[in-house]
């Protein structure tokens, strides 16, 4: 219960000195967002992929620096109740017209959490749910941009408002025919909504920020005329000669699903109402989670804040219970699933096979390189949580026995917060959007191919698996990362079709590997034998061996060596190796071919 006095300057120190922590992260956040502008119009292309894995390490470093400071000036952790009771109604009182209220909200909890035991870190000294709404948050000064644009073109004048809508974003760099590519952008956005025919409220909505990533700009907004609303995106690239281009248009929200897919890694936008930003994109793709849309703009603290609370909503009203996940068990990650809530849960087993030869702490390790690394697309996004509680009636009683023999270490059943509640506590646990296994999605048109063999669409729908598997793979050589185990059981296949890629235990950075061909065998002996007989160092990898472990189905091999067989070469990858350490950055883009303007005005 809070107190009904709010007269302890101490408490009123330890809110504002958490407040002043909170506002200088997000300014540093801001000005890193914001420079994503420059290094994208000089090119920086190394400088902007430094810039966004730094950036994610901006929150911690924030979070420590308060600490020290509240420990240090407050001696916070000595602090009585009494005083915890009151700091956070005198924070509250700190949120009233900030401008990213929800963001501080988390940077208390995560502060807080960090100085008081868990006995005490109760629903009233935390935001369990928002105290501010981050409705209708504005900039109101003089000088700043709204959070998007409005065009209102008339029949006449909808080339120049488009052209209007591009030269709005002030690029320093010139177009290598803006002229041209508005004239494009018209013309792709005509076959989307009844041009004929312009209702009184026709506008189209543009956020005010640049979505950077990478080697792209892009622009994201709607059309609106009459009640048919069209969401888009404009990508925006430099041509070889450094001019720049309108690449492609995307339409609908498919496409821009894509675009903000979990499995790309976050973009750079300079945003001073982070929410306006949240509740516009929304309305773009209804679909998809609030929580996403904070991961996808970098703030990935507060989509871990909505997770949970969306987490916590969906458990209060499902009642299915945790169980071991379909599939085959991998040897490094138990995993398990509530088969009514869409993401996987994942816990490091303590010990492991003798042919991993790996620890807790490098597995750890390679889970963060992939949260700093762009993930193209192919790698799925994880969420990392410590000391997790769950009821202990919502497992079932194979999976407490399987984490109870293989992650001992990582399980705690008690009452812990002494309601006589029964709750498995994990010590560590990763999170990710749950796919359709490969492998079982191959079985599964096996089987059908095998009871009718002139089934086509199943036969369409393997051909393109396949083609995406190894697209995948290329994928993730074009951002040097190199999967070490490429069996078909350790990527996953989307909503969209998509194939991504999700055990990260075995993952190298491309560079430091050592790609060789097989020797020629000296003899019968060594031609005969099932061991390997020449010398193997570590990080070599023997790319002409893929093939028996990957391509035991006819339907698969012949699919395969069609589009993608030069992933048995050991030149491919050496190729790409060599370029990447000679400074060269490739394109890897988030939209298919047809949506290129180029591929749209030729169709």
């Amino acid at each position: 219960m809070f107190p009904q006095r709010l007269d302890s300057t101490v408490a009123y120190g330890i809110a504002k000195a958490m407040m002043d922590g909170f506002n200088r992260h997000y300014r540093l956040f801001r000005q890193e967002s914001a420079r994503a502008k420059h290094r994208y119009e000089t090119r920086d292309w190394r400088g902007q992929q430094r810039a966004q894995r730094e950036r994610i390490e901006f929150y911690d470093l924030r979070v420590k620096e308060c600490l020290t400071r509240l420990v240090k000036e407050f001696k916070a952790d000595e602090q009585p109740m009494a005083v915890w009771e009151q700091v956070k109604l005198h924070y509250i009182g700190l949120l009233v017209n900030h401008h990213q209220p929800e963001l501080a909200e988390t940077f208390f909890n995560s502060v807080t959490t960090k100085i008081l035991k868990r006995a005490y870190f109760q629903n009233d000294f935390i935001f369990v749910r928002p105290a501010v709404s981050t409705e209708y948050i504005e900039n109101e000064e003089p000088t700043a941009s709204p959070t998007y644009r409005c065009y209102y073109p008339t029949a006449e004048s909808l080339p120049a408002e488009v052209l209007r809508l591009l030269h709005d974003f002030d690029l320093r760099v010139p177009f290598d025919d803006i002229d041209r590519d508005a004239a494009l952008v018209l013309e792709a956005m005509k076959r989307r909504f009844d041009h004929s025919r312009l209702r009184a409220n026709f506008q189209l909505q543009v956020l005010s920020g640049l979505f950077f990533r990478n080697k792209g700009a892009y622009v994201v907004g709607k059309i609106i005329n009459g009640f048919q609303e069209v969401p888009f995106a404009l990508a925006i690239l430099h041509n070889r000669e450094g001019r720049l281009v309108v690449d492609a248009a995307l339409f609908g929200e498919d496409d821009l699903l894509l675009l903000f897919s979990f499995a790309r890694a976050y973009f750079m936008v300079d945003m001073e109402v982070p929410s306006a930003y949240v509740q516009f994109l929304r309305s773009l793709m209804p679909r998809k989670p609030r929580a996403e849309f904070y991961n996808a703009l970098g703030l990935a603290k507060q989509g871990k804040t909505l997770f949970y609370r969306d987490f916590l909503f969906h458990m209060r009203h499902s009642s299915d219970r945790f169980r071991i996940a379909p599939g085959i068990k991998g040897m490094v990650m138990l995993v398990f699933d509530l088969p009514s809530f869409p993401f996987v849960f994942k816990v490091i087993r303590d010990f492991y096979p003798p042919q991993k030869d790996t620890s807790r702490e490098q597995i750890r390790g390679k889970y963060q390189l992939v949260k700093q690394h762009d993930r193209v697309g192919r790698m799925a996004d994880t969420l990392e949580f410590s000391e997790v509680g769950f009821p202990r009636a919502r497992f079932t009683d194979e999976l407490i026995a399987e984490i109870q023999k293989y992650a001992p270490s990582q399980l705690e059943i008690s009452d812990r917060d002494g309601d006589g509640t029964t709750e498995v506590v994990l010590r560590h646990v990763y999170i990710e959007r749950r796919m359709i296994p490969l492998n079982l999605y191959l079985q599964e048109l096996f089987d059908t191919l095998q009871a009718r063999p002139d089934d086509a669409t199943a036969r369409a729908q393997l051909r393109h698996a396949v083609i995406e598997y190894g697209n995948a793979i290329k994928d993730l050589v074009a951002a040097n990362i190199f999967p070490g185990d490429m069996l078909w059981k350790n990527f996953g296949i989307t909503r969209h079709g998509k194939v991504v890629f999700y055990d990260y235990d075995e993952i190298e950075y491309l560079t430091d590997c050592n790609f060789r061909h097989v020797p020629t065998a000296r003899n019968e002996e060594d031609e005969l034998s099932g061991e390997v007989w020449y010398p193997v160092a570590k990080n070599d990898v023997f790319p002409e061996t893929f093939g028996p472990f990957l391509l035991g189905n006819p339907m698969v091999r012949d699919v395969f060596l069609e589009h993608h067989a030069d992933l048995l070469d050991p030149e491919f990858w050496q190729s790409h190796k060599e370029r990447i350490l000679a400074g060269h950055v490739h394109d890897v883009f988030p939209y298919e071919r047809e949506r290129r303007l180029r591929a749209l005005a030729s169709a």
